[in-house]
């Protein structure tokens, strides 16, 4: 079934939209502290494959696993859905590519990182206003601008915010969808420093959705090539990406060194 001690674990997860098969027959595993990258092309299918591994999609064949902190094994998608949601404000965490997709802009800068502690039965409001000043700070945005509503904050500050509503409650498995896409190069830059320094100080597991090959080499230990819904090649991530085996993952690697 799965690999032990893993913390997610997919086995033959396939999808078709139509008559597009969008991902065939996909094995994935997850270690707890680990960050896997899964990289390719647009349609390449790293999106349906974060998708279904995070219970946002339902594959059409094979399942995904999750170890939860008593170390049962849970099928992700035989959950009810109460209980998925629950997990997705507790354990697991989501960064979207539009940081606008998990904020709540007419709520201010502090209200959307301590909406997620009151997700978890925190009632304190000096506790709560002080654990999200704490985040806002270790985020880099000035803690003075808790009361400051999203909408008057840069691109940049948005994800840094959307990191701290997604890491306040320490979830052990965050998922990321392209999470510097849209960024001006030196705002990226500074945010993935970021994103790697919380990662290690917090030892989350993450699986990370990229186009950019050099994303995945700062942050991920592992990666996972994609090519039309497959797997087609994966390992330690800088042995794929110095020594790349598969044509394709050639290809992608050479692109980024001619670029």
């Amino acid at each position: 079934m799965t690999n032990a001690d893993t913390l997610l674990s997919a086995r033959g997860a396939a999808l078709s939209f139509g008559p597009i098969k969008a991902l065939r027959a996909v094995d994935a595993d997850l270690w707890p502290g680990e960050v896997l990258a899964i990289v390719g092309e647009s349609g390449s299918g790293k999106t349906t494959l974060l998708n279904i591994l995070s219970g946002r999609l339902v594959p059409d064949a094979g399942a995904v696993w999750y170890r939860g902190k008593n170390g049962t094994l849970v099928d992700v998608h035989a959950m009810p859905a109460p209980s998925l949601r629950a997990l997705h404000r507790s354990a697991w965490g989501f960064v979207h590519q539009d940081p606008r997709q998990n904020l709540r802009m007419t709520v201010s800068a502090g209200g959307n990182v301590g909406e997620r502690l009151m997700a978890q039965g925190a009632r304190n409001y000096s506790e709560i206003r002080a654990e999200a000043a704490s985040w806002l700070k270790l985020v880099e945005i000035d803690p003075g601008r808790i009361d400051d509503l999203p909408r008057n904050f840069s691109g940049g500050m948005l994800q840094r915010l959307q990191i701290a509503r997604t890491l306040v409650t320490r979830p052990s498995l965050v998922f990321m969808d392209e999470p510097t896409g849209g960024l001006d190069v030196s705002v990226q830059a500074r945010l993935l420093d970021l994103i790697r320094g919380l990662v290690a100080r917090l030892q989350i597991a993450v699986v990370l959705v990229t186009h950019d090959i050099a994303v995945a080499r700062l942050l991920a230990h592992r990666i996972m090539v994609m090519q039309a819904g497959a797997v087609v090649e994966t390992g330690l991530t800088d042995q794929v990406l110095d020594d790349p085996q598969h044509p394709y993952t050639q290809l992608l690697v050479s692109s980024v060194l001619h670029a």
